[in-house]
């Protein structure tokens, strides 16, 4: 929601300025999809976005919606969130934001080429284990009984490792590649609205 909030923000702005034709570029995949009616919108909250937009659109002689990738997007995106979280109070002079660029991404963000590959999987030795009932080299028997105690945990269905939940829900195991795919979708809204931060770390 917090994408399409960022959307009609600045289609309001251009409307303000008696703008009449428009090109609207967007890293959000679902809202642009939606907005150019090549995908469809299911969910009840959305589709009140997307009817607002449409009522927006009739403002303008010419509009154009553009899918941006994150990557080559990423000051917009940084403004954009910006704007929907600051109310500006017009009557008072709006000081001038200073913002500086950094070269690398914060550390949760900045996988680098040699983690993607992931030679060994955070799982790798449990999945060994229950595959070949073989330990990593120079392993003491302490971390030998430690290992067997989390392997019970896991199921091996053909190739694809899944770990037991306490509702006894299967969870697959993915790598860090996989996984920052899973939260880019979800962020989007692909997969419908997500649950909220408690219980998407459980």
């Amino acid at each position: 929601m917090a994408e399409y909030e960022a959307c009609i923000m600045g289609i309001r702005a251009v409307i303000e300025r008696k703008i009449k034709v428009l090109e609207v570029y967007g890293d959000s995949t679902l809202v642009i999809y939606q907005l150019k009616a090549e995908w469809e919108t299911r969910d009840s909250k959305l589709i009140n976005y997307q009817n607002l937009v449409l009522e927006l659109i009739e403002e303008f002689e010419d509009i154009t919606f553009c899918y941006l990738p994150r990557d080559e997007n990423q000051m917009a995106d940084a403004l954009a969130t910006l704007a929907s979280i600051i109310k500006v109070n017009k009557q008072k002079d709006v000081k001038p934001i200073q913002m500086s660029i950094y070269e690398a991404l914060a550390y949760c963000c900045n996988i680098d080429d040699e983690e993607e590959k992931d030679y060994h999987l955070w799982y790798h030795n449990i999945l060994r284990y229950i595959k070949n009932r073989e330990y990593p080299d120079q392993t003491t028997e302490n971390e030998k009984k430690t290992l067997r105690r989390l392997a019970n945990d896991y199921v091996l269905d053909r190739e694809i490792l899944y770990r037991r939940g306490k509702d006894q829900v299967l969870l697959r195991c993915v790598d860090a590649v996989e996984a920052r795919q899973i939260l880019e979708e979800v962020h989007e809204g692909v997969c419908g609205t997500h649950a909220n931060g408690f219980t998407m770390t459980k």
